[in-house]
């Protein structure tokens, strides 16, 4: 009788430790791989965020561009290098010190 009982016990628990171990590293998605999930997902959201931010800056610009003349002469200026009549434009390039004698 105490053999059976113990029988049903370590049977019982090797079924349980089976089970635990098929939570843990089998199955499609087992505890690593969501975690795995988890941190991609996190990476992710990051990124969004960086979108829709870089998003909101460029709405913006598009609308000042839209709608403020001094904000398209400027990005002309400095884009383009437009100058009206009667302006002079000044260039400087820089110069590499270690190729020059």
């Amino acid at each position: 009788m105490a053999v059976n009982r113990l029988g049903r016990r370590a049977l019982g628990g090797l079924l349980l430790g089976v089970a635990a171990y098929y939570a843990i590293w089998g199955g499609e998605y087992s505890a690593f791989d969501l975690l795995k999930l988890r941190s991609m997902g996190d990476r992710e959201d990051a990124r969004l965020a960086e979108t829709r931010a870089a998003v909101d800056s460029l709405r913006l610009v598009a609308e000042k561009m839209a709608n403020d003349s001094a904000s398209i002469e400027r990005f002309a200026r400095e884009r383009f290098g437009m100058i009206r009549d009667g302006e002079v434009l000044y260039r400087f390039v820089a110069v590499d010190t270690a190729k020059t004698p």
